[in-house]
């Protein structure tokens, strides 16, 4: 008895898990809410929920908007932001020593000094003490409104975009239509305090997480650069006769190893036609000599990803057209890159884009006409620059119709569609507006086609480490 009383009370002393990110000073954490208590204004309060234990039962990550705003992870908490008096009080579970002995030691509510000092926040208290808490604002009427994120929360592997078609879901499933967790939590807040006016916090949050910080930046490039490792590897690996799921498993070792815990999104691994569906992640066909491949992958990195693609030959040589494809994809990805940069809006890119790409497509020669017709339909496209990246692959904010500012981080995305041989061909990059133009994250990583060629001819992980058969 006196060795378990012995064990707990060193359990108990030392550094809890869920407070040690090393990414983000505290400072940085208190000027996102000092930006929030500017939006909510003196006479409104902020509520934000963390991420339940039972949504992710292996290893756990917190919600974006907690964690954003905090750097804690913990699950089964929650934060409060008092527009009154622009103080911030967070509200964690208690320490509880028999799992603690199964998992190690994590940041609870008894952890009052140290979550002050790393998250700088104001006061640390048991969730119990939330309800307690919130009670008592409601005597004088009116009662202060009450912010909560209306939008599902986004964790692993999810996007609002793929959140919101998870709620949709269940929504439509007669034998579900359970709510969000975000929708439940909005019940109870209304049934138990009906007189806070409860409004939507996701049109504070999403402008200031659109526009990255330094430090952020620094997350990003480090996601992108794994997620170039991880395509260089896979682009080793690959020869006739591997399935597709077997360069998931190259990624993945290389997330892993450069200290990536979970993919930002499932795996998009396309041989052939498989392409030619977007979102595409079955990844179980055997890749075929003469077909293209192409990988869509990036690691979810300390809360930040990336987004990065590219399309290669199975057999290791690009057939001519194949080849013309790639160099049109590659020289239109030039002229993005060199028309980016601050004060000029995303229209003026892509038109200037493509009046240098109407030149260049003079110079190409295909034999097979479909493919000129595919190249010429990529002019008129208007989503090759894509979507804003950050906490999530599809991060939230809107930079369109305005000129770019320093800081917007999203995918370039380059692409074209052949529907006569339902063939798909893109080259995707993740960006950041600097302060005099542009940096592509993943300038190292190979895109010629003569690269590609020479780096295929590499061995990779599968011919060193595989079975001869799967």
């Amino acid at each position: 008895m006196k060795h378990a009383i012995f064990f707990l009370s060193v359990i108990a002393s030392a550094q809890p898990n869920g407070i040690d990110q090393k990414d983000f000073p505290p400072a940085e954490f208190q000027e996102r809410r000092a930006k929030v208590f500017d939006a909510i204004g003196r006479r409104a309060l902020a509520l934000i929920p963390c991420a339940s234990a039972t949504d992710t039962p292996h290893i756990f990550r917190q919600s974006n908007e907690f964690y954003y705003l905090s750097g804690i992870e913990s699950p089964n908490c929650y934060m409060l932001l008092d527009g009154r008096t622009r103080k911030t009080s967070v509200y964690l579970q208690h320490r509880n020593p028999a799992w603690e002995r199964q998992v190690g030691p994590v940041v609870a509510a008894e952890d009052v000094a140290i979550v002050k000092e790393r998250a700088g926040v104001d006061d640390v208290f048991g969730v119990e003490m939330l309800a307690r808490h919130l009670a008592p604002i409601q005597v004088h009427h009116p009662a202060p409104a009450l912010y909560v994120p209306f939008s599902p929360e986004e964790g692993a592997t999810g996007s609002r975009d793929e959140m919101l078609r998870r709620v949709a879901e269940a929504a439509s499933d007669p034998w579900d239509g359970r709510p969000s967790r975000t929708g439940h939590l909005l019940s109870l807040l209304r049934s138990r305090f009906p007189t806070f006016e409860l409004r939507d916090l996701t049109p504070v949050l999403d402008p200031m997480r659109l526009i990255k910080s330094p430090r952020e930046i620094s997350v990003i490039r480090r996601a992108s650069q794994i997620a170039g490792l991880a395509i260089t590897e896979a682009i080793r690996s690959t020869r006739p006769g591997i399935y597709e799921y077997q360069l998931d498993a190259v990624a993945r070792y290389v997330f892993l190893l450069n200290g990536s815990r979970y993919p930002a999104y499932p795996a998009i691994i396309g041989g052939g036609t498989n392409a030619w569906h977007g979102h595409y992640h079955h990844n179980a066909s055997v890749l075929k000599s003469g077909d293209l491949v192409l990988m869509d992958y990036a690691p979810d990195y300390r809360y930040y990803t990336s987004d990065i693609t590219r399309h290669w030959p199975v057999n290791g040589k690009f057939t001519p057209d194949q080849r013309a494809l790639c160099e049109f994809i590659l020289a239109y990805r030039g002229a993005f890159l060199k028309r980016i940069r601050p004060g000029v809006t995303p229209d003026q890119v892509l038109d200037g884009a493509r009046t240098e790409m109407e030149a260049f497509l003079k110079t190409l020669t295909f034999t097979n006409p479909n493919y000129r017709k595919g190249a010429v339909a990529a002019l008129n496209f208007r989503g090759h620059l894509q979507h804003p990246v950050g906490m999530t692959v599809h991060d939230p904010g809107n930079y369109r119709g305005k000129p770019f500012v320093e800081g917007i981080v999203f995918a370039l995305d380059p692409m074209l569609w052949i529907p006569e041989e339902n063939l798909y061909v893109r080259m995707e990059d993740v960006v950041a507006v600097t302060a005099t133009g542009v940096e592509n994250f993943t300038d190292f990583l190979v895109s010629t086609p003569d690269e590609i060629e020479k780096l295929m001819r590499e061995p990779g992980l599968l011919q060193l480490r595989a079975l001869t058969k799967p």
